[in-house]
């Protein structure tokens, strides 16, 4: 059902954090620039282990029953999503001139219906990896008080658990402390990218005071590495993965030579399992030694498949968005799964444009796969900060579903997703090798929504 069919109910908060829903006027999303009812293949059931946020300073504002838009005196309020699912539309509210800048989350219109909360989002990954409500805080702790004591000389076991899953509850973190799924490598300290939205370091100007983590203070040897590789493997018998590139650490590729003899020692020593590295993608010139010691797979984000709109959010330092296709097209020479972490902005990431450079960085470059991540950061600042730059896009969204649909009808062999796959230790590709791509002429069409004046 949509929005105005469901009659979702507008959600705000007093100053005392109470979260009500108004008796009368209906929920508004956004998409970038444009207010309007919330999409019909956009609204779902609030998921589990998601959050509901205060947004201080910032007035809820509703559809009421003549179509005019009504602020209201109370906090708007957003949902934080559980992992594995993608958000197609930001809330509506209007801020105060003082109102500060949102801390690096991801913020989901939200509304109420039928006796529960309802969000603009699509669940795009069944995995359940990053899942936990079902277990037990003390199991979790338990585990990671064994692996301290067990292995207290190795520097990278101490810091993921005594930094990544005490102090940040990180979800791969608490995942090689449980001994499945995927087992993150914190590697690197320094970073060749300036992105507004760090989650791990920001420079002494930048607006953003606190980030979610701090960046790894050291850098562990190869043996460390391949030790907690060797650790997760014994435990996590049936798929383990293993990621280079994780919150905590600036970008993995920095540091290829230390990743090119991990990955040999662990791969010398019979080691299984799917190696990838969550990079930027900004150093093409060293794919080729980490391929022939054992690396799987690669993942490399962006916020758009577009030049002038990726350099003003990542700010590169010594490379170019260039720099970056040319990973792609090697990596798939080199028989590497390729996947785009793509920080999806709705009204941004799924307009027309993006929709034309994405297909051909997908088409020309044999990716694989899109896993489709939340871009973390304050909305209007981000427009803001587009606007500043290269300029908001000419045409509007047209939404998270429909672009995913347009996209896979252009790149069929595409797999859509959230997490980093299990691919055993050689990927399988179908993806086009490069130069073999042609693009097709057709695609779906769009459908405009009805905007919100």
């Amino acid at each position: 059902m949509s929005g105005k069919e469901l009659a979702i109910r507008m959600v705000m908060a007093d100053a005392n954090g109470q979260i009500f829903d108004h008796p009368e006027l209906l929920m508004l999303c956004r998409h970038g620039r444009q207010w309007c009812l919330p999409r019909p293949d956009e609204v779902i059931p609030l998921p589990k282990e998601s959050e509901l946020f205060l947004l201080p300073g910032r007035h809820a504002v509703g559809l009421d029953e003549h179509g005019n838009t009504q602020v209201t005196e109370h906090l708007a309020v957003a949902a934080f999503l559980a992992p594995a699912h993608t958000i197609s539309a930001h809330p509506c509210y209007e801020s105060d001139d003082k109102a500060p800048l949102l801390p690096l989350f991801a913020y989901a219109a939200v509304g109420f219906a039928h006796g529960r909360f309802y969000v603009c989002a699509k669940k795009v990954d069944n995995d359940p990896r990053q899942q936990f409500a079902h277990i037990p805080r003390s199991r979790i702790e338990h585990h990671a008080a064994e692996l301290t004591k067990r292995y207290p000389a190795n520097r990278l076991v101490q810091h993921i658990i005594n930094n990544c899953v005490a102090r940040y509850d990180c979800p791969a973190a608490r995942n090689f402390a449980l001994g499945r799924f995927e087992a993150p490598l914190p590697s690197s300290r320094t970073c060749n990218a300036r992105c507004l939205a760090c989650i791990s370091k920001q420079e002494e100007t930048s607006p953003i005071a606190v980030t979610p983590q701090c960046r790894l203070t050291f850098t562990p040897k190869a043996t460390e590495i391949a030790q907690v590789m060797e650790i997760h493997a014994a435990r996590e018998k049936a798929r383990p993965i293993f990621s280079f590139g994780q919150g905590c650490e600036g970008d993995p590729l920095q540091n290829a030579e230390l990743l090119a003899e991990s990955i040999a020692l662990y791969r010398q020593s019979n080691g299984s399992g799917t190696i990838n590295v969550n990079t930027n993608g900004s150093r093409p010139e060293v794919l080729e030694a980490l391929a022939k010691t054992g690396l799987t797979s690669i993942r490399v984000s962006l916020n758009s498949a577009r030049k002038d709109l990726y350099t003003c959010y990542y700010r590169p330092q010594g490379y170019t968005f260039d720099h970056v296709q040319q990973s792609l097209g090697i990596a798939r020479r080199l028989g590497l799964f390729i996947s785009l972490n793509l920080l999806f902005f709705p009204g941004i990431s799924d307009t027309e444009e993006e929709l034309s450079a994405l297909s051909d960085l997908v088409g020309e470059n044999g990716v694989s796969m899109i896993q489709w991540r939340n871009l973390n950061i304050d909305p209007e600042w981000y427009l803001d900060c587009l606007a500043q730059g290269p300029g908001l896009p000419a045409t509007s969204g047209m939404g998270l579903t429909t672009f995913m649909k347009r996209l896979k009808r252009l790149c069929p062999w595409l797999v859509y997703g959230y997490f980093n796959p299990w691919l055993g230790e050689t990927a399988k590709l179908t993806a086009p090798e490069p130069g073999t791509w042609q693009k097709p002429e057709t695609a779906l069409t769009n459908k405009e929504p009805k905007e919100i004046s």
